[in-house]
């Protein structure tokens, strides 16, 4: 077995729990901005320390007037906003546990959660998240209470509680210990049910303590900046909410956007204009690809890929000699990307406000070329990786060394370890001790103590973990060849034409792929030929279309051999959605559900015993 290790920075707590920071940074600093609320006009105000515990206590008061009691479990449906961070650590503050449901939740998914987590509440956005909760309410006996935010819930609570003390919320806080359970989250469920994971108060602050003690280049303050970030992703995942215990743990400034359309995010990033910023792998392709289409618009298609190819070239060379194998950027490629600094590259930050020099990745691949990209147009994306079990992350790239196309190395006081057959192992203060429900932690028990994450992963000799796969997501072709579809998908799907990619093989003679388009990226592509403006569903016929999908297929088949190379592909008329059942809450695939659903395209790919070229009908 092959091991990789980084030592603890920061030690567990022997007491308290995670909304005593809340309450700390208001006693020490009262008047720092802590949170920034979206204003009637679009703006953002600044909340204080001392604002913000206010507003925790007072909602902390009116749930226990309402009779959410210590240990109760309360379920929070909504997207990320302001309310849903004051609701987590009110909850906090009484010994409560929040359990999070997603805003897309269907009513037997919410039906589900609720009943597996035994919750006596639940806190919705809006009026349809209370019909879809209202609905499963019969089978639910132990549901007492719904609150809307849009219906002026923190409102009612405040109200509420006014009569309750201060001395009894106290003495609920006081009595939270760092083994007390903060909040189950549920996975994801791409091979069946979600599973409630109980994460305490000590694996949020082992892991975030961790993180902010390495990556100090972030949550400091840098030549008189204050360092903030606007959350976009969904409060739901654990990732998006280990990074609001993080910032505020940090005391970093942090804001709340509700929406992930690029119409929507785009002017929230410019306006509030973050210093960090916490992302998925979709946002960074989203941004590429947009300035790419705006560069072609304007006639200036070429020197935006020498800009880009430049930036990779630059990159490659800094991450080179941080390792001690080159010299650095010659003196030419300092000279062209100060150049193209001012030409491209300060343009592209400019559309995130202009500050952010730093993010974070997860959540799924980062394309290696995609992460050198933005290193060398001055934003430091760290790509890191984790699961639910492990409080999100495990490993992640370091801000002094990263190496892009990894997932990084373990943060401070974890270990991974590569079992004989692959598989990922992880060790740490920020592990689960197991699934709800169950009389022990089984899964933790069948691997001496360590997590087995599901996922196969390689570590090379300076101890970088890199994901090539999920342990039962391998494909087994009728010849006995094993193939890992997550490098094919990951590289098919970095071409700007594809939205989606899919491989299947497995019982058949070889590797093939469906594909779905990018409705916008094909309309500006369409607009470039000066083809018809068709949607996906007819333009998936185009000879020149297929011509250009077929290079891109051909690109992702150079990472692997031929016998596990995509021999032919086909196009769907629109791409998977969650609406579905074939993504999940976190846009992942959902395999299984996906090969039912297009067993007819399936089956149309392996019409001959040699493979051919498809009609795309």
């Amino acid at each position: 077995m092959l091991e990789s290790s980084v030592p603890a920075l920061v030690q567990p707590p022997l007491t308290g729990g995670l909304a005593d920071s809340v309450f700390a940074a208001a006693a020490e600093t009262p008047d720092r901005p802590a949170l920034s609320r979206r204003t009637a006009d679009g703006g953002w105000a600044t909340v204080s320390c001392a604002e913000f515990r206010d507003e925790v206590l007072a909602t902390a008061k009116g749930l226990l007037h309402q009779g959410i009691r210590f240990g109760d479990r309360v379920a929070l449906m909504s997207r990320t906003r302001y309310e849903w961070t004051v609701l987590d650590y009110a909850l906090w503050t009484v010994g409560a546990q929040s359990v999070p449901l997603y805003p897309s939740a269907s009513a037997e998914q919410a039906r589900w959660i609720l009943a597996d987590s035994q919750a006596v509440a639940c806190v919705v956005e809006h009026e349809d998240h209370a019909m879809t909760i209202g609905s499963v309410c019969d089978a639910l006996p132990g549901l007492r209470r719904i609150w809307q935010l849009d219906a002026g819930a923190m409102k009612e609570l405040a109200n509420a509680g006014r009569s309750v003390p201060t001395e009894l919320i106290d003495r609920h806080r006081f009595s939270v210990a760092p083994q007390s359970v903060a909040t189950v989250v549920y996975t994801s469920g791409t091979t069946g049910r979600p599973k409630g994971c109980p994460l305490t108060h000590a694996n949020f602050a082992a892991e975030t303590d961790n993180l902010i003690a390495r990556y100090q280049v972030m949550f400091s303050h840098r030549s008189g900046e204050p360092p903030s970030t606007l959350l976009f992703l969904p409060l739901a995942h654990v990732f998006g909410r280990m990074v609001q215990i993080a910032t505020l743990r940090a005391g970093v400034l942090l804001a709340h956007e509700p929406s992930l359309a690029p119409d929507d995010l785009m002017p929230a990033l410019a306006s509030f204009r973050p210093t960090f910023l916490p992302a998925v792998p979709y946002i960074f392709e989203k941004l590429l690809r947009k300035a790419r289409q705006s560069a072609e618009e304007a006639g200036r298609a070429g020197p935006f890929e020498r800009a880009v190819e430049l930036a990779v070239r630059y990159a490659t060379a800094v991450e080179r000699e941080s390792f001690g194998h080159g010299p650095g950027p010659t003196t030419a490629l300092r000279l062209q990307h100060q150049l193209y600094e001012r030409l491209v590259y300060s343009r592209i930050r400019a559309v995130l406000g202009g500050r952010a020099r730093y993010a974070i990745s997860g959540g799924s691949a980062m394309d290696r070329e995609l992460a050198l990209f933005f290193a060398g147009a001055g934003i430091s994306v760290y790509e890191g990786y984790g699961l639910t079990e492990t409080t999100a992350a495990a490993t992640a790239n370091p801000p002094d060394r990263p190496r892009f196309g990894t997932v990084g190395l373990p943060i401070p006081g974890t270990t991974v370890r590569i079992a004989d057959d692959g598989e990922v192992w992880v060790h740490g203060p920020q592990v689960f001790q197991g699934y709800l429900g169950e009389s022990g932690p089984a899964q933790l028990a069948a691997a001496q103590g360590w997590f087995a994450t599901g996922d196969l992963g390689q570590l090379d000799a300076d101890g970088y973990l890199s994901i090539t796969g999920r342990k039962k997501e391998i494909i087994v072709t009728s010849s006995g060849k094993s193939v890992a579809p997550a490098v094919l998908e990951d590289r098919v799907r970095v071409h700007p034409l594809v939205s989606q990619c899919i491989v299947v093989g497995d019982d058949r003679p070889y590797v093939a792929a469906l594909l779905t388009l990018d409705r916008e990226a094909l309309g500006h592509w369409q607009r470039q030929r000066g083809k018809r403006q068709l949607r996906p569903a007819e333009a998936r016929n185009d000879p020149d279309l297929h011509a250009e999908l077929q290079r891109a297929v051909g690109a992702a088949n150079t990472a692997v051999s031929r016998a596990e190379s995509i021999r032919s592909f086909r196009v769907l008329a629109r791409e998977f959605t969650e609406e579905q059942g074939l993504l999940t809450p976190s846009l992942k695939l959902r395999r299984r559900a996906v090969t039912q659903a297009c067993a007819k395209d399936i089956a149309a790919l392996y019409g001959t015993v040699e493979p051919t070229v498809p009609m795309l009908t």
